[in-house]
């Protein structure tokens, strides 16, 4: 479990350039400060990266739009131009921004990504976030 401090650990562990990724899904979650923690890292990145990643040997799969998934490490995931909206910079990391957040959990449309949807409404309604 990461929560928001050692989640900016272990993304400064990686330390890819700013430019070439940005935080996604539950990592997300925890760095808007909706969510305390998160199990893993889901990370989106440019082509330019999963090109690298890919030809450093990495695990790499194929998604339904032929987009490549890779397997980074047991607990970061990276998806290459997996990104709805625009990218904001929180604590000195590259992070998709709330709305765009929002509009990737509606397309994944899985019960947990839609109880997110909820929970970021109505924390933003009570002005929490």
């Amino acid at each position: 479990m990461f929560d928001k401090y050692s989640l900016l650990q272990r993304l400064r562990e990686i330390s890819f350039s700013e430019k070439e990724y940005w935080v996604i899904a539950g990592g997300a979650m925890v760095l808007h400060g909706f969510r305390p923690k998160t199990h893993d890292i889901d990370l989106g990145c440019s082509t330019f990266l999963a090109d690298k990643l890919e030809q450093q040997g990495y695990t790499v799969s194929r998604c339904k739009d032929g987009s490549r998934k890779i397997l980074y490490a047991d607990d970061v995931e990276i998806f290459e131009n997996w990104i709805e909206g625009t990218v904001e910079i929180i604590s000195g990391v590259p992070v998709v921004c709330v709305e765009g957040l929002v509009q990737m959990k509606k397309k994944l449309g899985r019960d947990k990504d839609l109880a997110d949807i909820a929970l970021i409404e109505r924390m933003r309604k009570n002005g929490q976030c």
